[in-house]
């Protein structure tokens, strides 16, 4: 009986694992902002900006964090590896989609990568976080502009929120000085645990 009980508790007591998807164009700062997090949240030391590598491929960082047990799916952002960001789309929870905020001329070409994600039917109902990320630099685009630039404002955004079952919001932070990374990844858990998208994901494994 004692077994039984126990076991029970621990069921309760364990937090539940999400995938976070972490995808935006190359040189956005997507491993920093993953490292930033370890060295913020967690015991464990995040490697240094200096031995951080372009990713080619998938890099898979875990950690305990926001009464939730994350995994990061860390993804190459060159135009050649966003071909496969979809393949991990139906298995993802939410998405950390990171943008360089100081690289004007990229932002475009951000905004188009990050409407082709949203568009696709496999995220349904999958949180969204759009982190405007190296704050720390001159000429970074803020919050009201990002949010704009990227149609996070509004009744069309409203609309477009309802109609994918989901949230999707903004947070300017910085993977260099750590600011607004924490209350970034507070609210897309938030969210998350709020979301269906825990069942679908769920009955799709």
């Amino acid at each position: 009986m004692f077994s039984l009980i126990s076991g029970f508790v621990e069921v309760m007591l364990r937090k539940e694992e999400f995938h976070i998807l972490v995808i935006g164009l190359d040189k956005a700062g997507k491993t920093n902002v993953v490292e930033r997090l370890k060295t913020l949240q967690t015991d464990a030391v995040g490697l240094e900006p200096a031995r951080i590598v372009p990713t080619v491929g998938l890099n898979v960082a875990r950690m305990e964090a926001f009464g939730a047990n994350l995994v990061f799916w860390d993804l190459g952002g060159a135009p050649g590896l966003r071909a496969i960001w979809d393949k991990y789309y139906a298995d993802s929870h939410a998405v950390l989609f990171v943008v360089d905020a100081a690289a004007r001329d990229r932002l475009d070409e951000a905004k188009a990568a990050f409407d082709r994600a949203l568009a696709s039917r496999d995220l349904g109902g999958a949180p969204v976080l759009l982190l405007g990320n190296k704050q720390d630099l001159e000429g970074a685009e803020g919050l009201s502009e990002l949010a704009e630039r990227f149609g996070l404002t509004g009744a069309a955004a409203a609309a477009d929120a309802r109609a994918r079952g989901a949230p999707c919001t903004a947070q300017p932070a910085s993977a260099h000085t750590g600011a607004g990374l924490s209350d970034g990844m507070k609210w897309l858990v938030e969210a998350l645990k709020r979301s269906p998208r825990r069942r679908l994901v769920a009955r799709a494994s």
